[in-house]
């Protein structure tokens, strides 16, 4: 399977979809609360983006690379 093939192949199932989507949410209600500021605002918003970005897509470039997929198989 080449390379192109592995990282647009969805491999990250649903409860792993909702744990990643969590951590988004809660560093937007944070930010609303105006309890996380500043750098760790910045940084927690990113890592928190990168999370739900995977979420949404259902595909997760780490785990391609690691060979890795929690999406149960078609058949």
């Amino acid at each position: 399977m080449s390379l192109l093939r592995k990282l647009t192949t969805r491999n990250v199932g649903m409860l792993d979809r909702w744990i990643r989507a969590v951590p988004a949410v809660l560093v937007a209600a944070l930010w609303a609360t105006g309890a996380l500021g500043g750098t760790a605002l910045i940084v927690s918003a990113v890592l928190a983006g990168m999370l739900l970005i995977t979420a949404i897509t259902g595909m997760c470039s780490i785990y391609a690379m690691l060979g890795i997929s929690t999406c149960p198989t078609k058949g």
